[in-house]
């Protein structure tokens, strides 16, 4: 590298969702917004909730960039966050130390952000569940990390497999974190009451006995059958 490079760059000016928009998406179960997304937008399997009687959260991204083992990334977007923001911290699924610990979470909480979502780990569970933010990561380390840099916060990011923008629409609950791209947002929350209210008939369909869907009967139906 011909030179260094900054130890902290910070990008400013992404758009955010309007209010009303976030908040039709809040309490949507994030298994119906996959449907509604053609099955994906959910960050790595592994990244769930510290809390999951404390996991559920909407809001707007804000990203950061924490380089493994170190947490400017974190804190520079901890320094930046608005409240209601979902600080979206990518660590490059790094597991020898934690990014996060129970005061920096404590301090988020107080300054209103919404919740952390990490591909890297945690430290101080309890700590963690007692200031109240709903945090998700990939696991627990007491191992504690550096705070050397380089980090970036408000770029765009890839966390969990989920490419993320400053400004998507993140919603969490206990199964996990999906991410809206803000540019279809709209489309998205159109196809969203349709799962949503297909997920009904189909609830009410079970509690009177059903034991099979017309699709299961379709390709049951189709299946060729082998006489032993």
């Amino acid at each position: 590298m011909i030179e260094n490079p900054p130890v902290l760059t910070i990008h400013r000016g992404h758009r955010r969702p309007d209010p009303a928009l976030l908040e039709a998406f809040r309490g949507a179960a994030t298994s119906h917004l996959v449907d509604a997304m053609e099955g994906r937008g959910a960050v790595d399997w592994r990244i769930k909730p510290l809390d999951a009687a404390n996991a559920s959260f909407v809001g707007p991204a804000l990203t950061a960039h924490s380089y493994p083992a170190d947490i400017f990334g974190m804190v520079g977007a901890a320094m930046e966050a608005q409240a209601g923001d979902v600080i979206m911290c990518a660590n490059e699924h790094y597991t020898g130390t934690a990014v996060i610990g129970d005061l920096a979470a404590g301090m988020m909480r107080n300054k209103g952000v919404a919740a952390f979502v990490t591909d890297g780990l945690a430290r101080d569970r309890a700590g963690i569940v007692a200031a109240g933010l709903p945090l998700f990561a990939m696991g627990i380390s007491p191992n504690s990390p550096a705070s050397t840099g380089p980090g970036q916060v408000g770029a765009p990011v890839v966390l969990g497999g989920v490419y993320v923008c400053s400004g998507d629409i993140v919603v969490g609950d206990a199964d996990g974190v999906v991410v809206i791209a803000l540019a279809h947002a709209e489309a998205v929350l159109l196809r969203l009451r349709a799962v949503q209210a297909a997920e009904r008939t189909a609830e009410e369909a079970v509690k009177a006995g059903a034991t099979s869907f017309s699709s299961w009967n379709a390709i049951h139906g189709q299946a060729r059958i082998i006489q032993s």
